[in-house]
């Protein structure tokens, strides 16, 4: 913009008229705004935000020319600028091998009603060459509320293409719970107007439920708009990591955030398993409210139970929590029981420990017990039953609690026939002469087995490997150049590499294997290695 330029908003007629001189003169333009794990601190993606810049009048806020474009029909032709810009980005980072994460573009209502919007950006990303898992389309909550079955046919299609979507202000309409039902999308992305004024207060308790019935539903949340420490701790205390927003960064121009995919790790975007919803024991009386809706139906295996003395009472059991205890019981029989009567003295002092502890910490507490369960029509079965169990509430000496819970019988016996398998490989390999490391192959950090350690005196964490091995004599200074150059081939992706090499001082001959393990877009993460000692058929040794 010039130094004499005043800058000023722009009427309605001026950005029309505006409109064809700026898409072909580079004045709507993209920022981008990364995304960000705040747990680990890694990159996970980035929003492509439109901008517009007049030579004379300078910046033009979004909340101005964006509702003069969909007025007159120009929000179509901006966007697909927008997706063009995004897809010219990424092929520059593909061409100068700039690792990438995937970037979102936003798609109005107005694009896909009268207008091919969907084969138009799969038009520019075939001419671009772009991987579609590169590309993300956001689409607003209000843009679906009135023609559902649209958008639906629109995210059909480009699921079908290899596009994620993500629903971008999701809280800010008026039918959330409709939406989340109805549209298949693959990204959740929440309306931080919510965390305005007490955090703790309602519209805390209302992004929290959202935040769980996403992980019901295993759907990733981003959390948008994060500009302040209270608010990204918040976040991250309900089960929310990834967050965008001031706090982490602005937008930023297209060279700055070249310089930050350069220097942020980036790790894929997923879907959270972990629970922490907290139930308020109250709320469990009434019939109509959201927690008895959330209980029966859209958690999993789960019991309301007391602990008064040494007597433990089931309260409430859900339907899904019969189905995993088996045994044919019903809801009323499970009601009856005293806990305590299915497990013997080992077993029930475990479960009191664990519900003390629960009441000392009031924090989630694991426990692992097993019970004899017994019902008339199966008979008497031992079942090792997995309970997370919270403290909800108390008065004078009885205490309630809510437990998630697991049937891990199978698991158990699985785990120990793996178990029983592991030690007859391990006896194979010592008997094999294999050794075996993993290779993190970004950082040139090596583990190696623990034969490694013992035989070899590996360290249990090599750093920069493999220099030190051959600083100390293990690998030949032979075999350097060869070696260095399968490390480059391993960070290039090459998935497989093997040669016979002579290691150890005494120059033992191993065959030397590699595997390569690549994420979902074909960078290599780690490396497993193994060495195998060659035997001399004719000697025998």
């Amino acid at each position: 913009m010039p130094d004499s330029a005043t800058p000023r908003k722009m009427t309605e007629t001026e950005l029309v008229s505006f409109f064809d001189e700026a898409v072909n003169n580079g004045y709507i333009y993209n920022l981008y705004q990364p995304k960000i794990n705040q747990v680990t601190g890694r990159m996970i993606g980035a929003e492509a935000l439109m901008r517009l810049k007049h030579p004379l009048y300078g910046m033009q806020m979004p909340s101005d020319f964006i509702p003069v474009f969909e007025k007159n029909d120009l929000v179509f032709s901006a966007d697909l600028v927008v997706c063009e810009n995004v897809c010219k980005f990424l092929r520059k980072c593909l061409d100068h091998g700039i690792p990438l994460v995937p970037v979102s573009v936003n798609m109005s209502r107005y694009d896909v009603y009268n207008h091919d919007y969907v084969e138009q950006v799969e038009c520019i990303r075939k001419e671009y060459d772009i991987p579609a898992q590169y590309i993300h389309i956001e689409i607003t909550e209000s843009s679906a509320i009135g023609g559902m079955e649209l958008m639906t046919e629109v995210i059909d299609k480009f699921h079908e293409l290899g596009f994620k979507v993500e629903m971008d202000d999701f809280g800010s309409g008026y039918s959330s719970l409709n939406v989340l039902k109805d549209l298949n999308v693959d990204v959740m992305k929440l309306d931080m107007n919510f965390l305005t004024g007490d955090i703790g207060g309602r519209g805390g308790a209302i992004i929290s439920s959202v935040v769980q019935m996403a992980k019901w539903l295993n759907t990733p949340v981003i959390a948008e708009g994060i500009e302040t420490n209270e608010q990204a701790d918040y976040m991250k205390s309900i089960g929310c990591n990834y967050i965008q927003g001031y706090l982490y960064s602005k937008p930023v121009e297209e060279d700055e955030f070249i310089e930050k995919l350069k220097k942020l790790d980036h790790e894929r975007l997923t879907a959270s398993t972990e629970l922490v919803y907290s139930i308020k024991s109250g709320r469990f009386w009434d019939p109509q409210s959201i927690d008895t809706l959330l209980f029966n139906h859209m958690v999993g295996p789960a019991c309301i139970f007391t602990l008064k003395g040494k007597k433990i009472e089931f309260v409430r059991v859900n339907d899904k929590y019969i189905k995993e205890i088996g045994m044919n019981l019903t809801a009323k029989e499970m009601l009856g029981l005293d806990l305590l009567d299915s497990l013997d003295e080992q077993n029930g002092k475990k479960l009191i420990d664990a519900l003390n502890k629960a009441i000392l910490t009031e924090e989630e507490v694991g426990c692992e017990v097993w019970r004899t369960v017994c019902s008339k029509i199966c008979g008497e079965e031992k079942v090792l039953v997995r309970s997370d169990i919270r403290m909800i509430g108390r008065a004078d000496d009885q205490f309630l609690f809510y437990a998630m819970v697991r049937n891990i019988t199978a698991e158990r016996k699985l785990f120990d026939e793996i178990a029983d398998s592991e030690k007859k490989f391990r006896m194979a390999s010592e008997n094999n002469n294999t050794y075996a490391w993993e290779y993190e192959i970004s950082t040139h950090r090596m583990r190696p087995c623990f034969r490694c350690m013992r035989d070899l005196g590996v360290p249990p964490l090599v750093e920069n490997y493999p220099q030190p091995l051959f600083d100390n004599g293990l690998f030949p200074p032979e075999c350097y150049d060869m070696y260095m150059d399968w490390m480059r081939q391993l960070e290039e992706g090459v998935e497989h590499l093997e040669a016979v090499i002579p290691l150890t001082p005494d120059r033992i001959p191993f065959r030397v294997m590699y595997t390569t393990e690549l994420d979902e877009n074909g960078r290599p993460l780690k490396a497993y290695g193994s060495a195998t000692q060659v035997i001399d058929d004719a000697n025998g040794k």
